[in-house]
């Protein structure tokens, strides 16, 4: 599945990368100090502040799989990556001003 060239797939790799690296950045900063995942979301939630930091963090993870799919010249894939990167963009762009 992941080595056809198709703009959905690059959509839904393009959602679902940052969620799975939230949750490695959970498990690698905030899991060994001891704090649950439901007390680290509050935390999010009383600190909105460091949301737009934690989504760059995690979209750092869609640049890795935009450039490996470039690489195989999946373009059509890609493309559907970086679309999506771009709404994460705006979605950080319009937290850091509200």
């Amino acid at each position: 599945m992941l080595k056809q060239d198709k703009l959905s797939l690059g959509i839904l790799l393009g959602l679902l990368t940052p969620i799975i690296a939230f949750l490695l950045y959970y498990l690698g900063v905030f899991y060994p100090k001891g704090q649950g995942l439901g007390e680290f979301i509050k935390m999010l939630g009383n600190n909105r502040f460091l949301i737009p930091k934690i989504i760059s963090i995690c979209l750092l993870a869609n640049g890795i799989v935009f450039y490996l799919y470039t690489r195989k010249h999946r373009d059509l894939t890609a493309r559907g990556i970086f679309l999506i990167t771009l709404l994460y963009a705006i979605v950080i762009l319009l937290l850091k001003i509200i």
